[in-house]
């Protein structure tokens, strides 16, 4: 079985979104957010980055699942952290939240992201850190 040029693209881009959990997300090396992004888009991802991170700095996420086809991949990530600093105005409770679902769509151009967007179970998180 040969891999076409497509599979190949699809398997990087899908390494780009790992190593953006990995080394970023999980291991907080915030200066590989500009390998990993589209220079326009890089300070805007260390905007929504840094604080999540300053707010649950033992945040881990996992990749469940992710899907390729063309310059798009989506992914399935479960995510938890502990709640030590503030998040959405609301002051540090040390508590843990476990297992938030989350999905994303991230778009590649010249094997950078150049675009994401997701949704998040915000609401169960809240619910688990006792804000709602």
């Amino acid at each position: 079985m040969t891999v076409s040029r497509n599979d190949s693209i699809s398997a990087q881009h899908k390494a780009i979104v790992v190593r953006l959990v990995q080394e970023v997300l999980n291991s907080g090396r915030l200066d590989v957010i500009d390998e990993l992004y589209e220079a326009a888009l890089a300070p805007r991802a260390r905007q929504w980055i840094a604080p999540f991170r300053e707010s649950f700095p033992d945040v881990h996420m996992d990749v469940v699942e992710l899907i390729a086809e063309a310059d798009t991949v989506a992914g399935r990530f479960r995510c938890s952290g502990t709640h030590l600093g503030t998040w959405l105005d609301h002051p540090p409770t040390g508590r843990r939240f476990q297992r938030i679902d989350e999905v994303y769509f991230f778009r590649f151009r010249d094997g950078r992201i150049s675009s994401a967007w997701g949704l998040e179970d915000t609401h169960e998180r809240l619910r688990q850190l006792g804000l709602r």
